[in-house]
């Protein structure tokens, strides 16, 4: 009988322990990823040659690519995020771990829109191609390609001031 008690009081200390430990743990945060202004980005509309202005930041490293957006909470109206490439081919894109909706406008290496996905979800993982060769990639948030009347054949022009510091 003793050995049966001294059993299940070892058996309740274990599970007191156990619970009060995990009470302990602390939840993990993870680090915001803030807006880092690296240049500005002129869309310039061949329709009525009106101009939308960005400040951007310039993805041009396997890891910017690779990175993009994700795990952002909330980007401005007036920022984006400019996608540049080494050469001009059809591009596909995708949502993985990125929590804001984007418009993505596909932009080739003269530097003129030649197609766009808009209202790309959170989340989706489904393929976002560009259907035409494409040099650069702009991202901005969902909406703002039918907002700015952006359309295929506008051109762009930015510049890089993250190396002149």
């Amino acid at each position: 009988m003793f050995l049966k008690r001294l059993i299940l009081l070892s058996a309740l200390s274990f599970c007191i322990v156990t619970l009060s430990c995990k009470e302990d743990k602390k939840a993990i945060k993870q680090t915001e990823v803030t807006f880092t202004k690296e240049g500005e980005l002129t869309i310039l509309k061949a329709s009525d040659s009106t101009k939308v202005t960005l400040d951007i930041e310039i993805a041009d490293t396997d890891f910017d690519i690779q990175t993009g957006l994700m795990y952002r909470n909330s980007m401005k109206n007036s920022q984006g995020m400019l996608f540049v490439f080494d050469d001009e081919t059809e591009r596909f894109f995708y949502m993985k771990n990125t929590k804001i909706p984007l418009d993505l406008i596909y932009i080739n290496a003269s530097k003129s829109i030649v197609s766009f996905q808009k209202n790309a979800k959170p989340f989706d993982e489904s393929s976002l191609p560009s259907n035409a060769p494409a040099k650069y990639v702009l991202e901005i948030n969902a909406g703002l390609v039918d907002t700015w009347g952006i359309s295929v054949g506008d051109g762009v022009m930015f510049t890089d001031t993250s190396n002149n510091e």
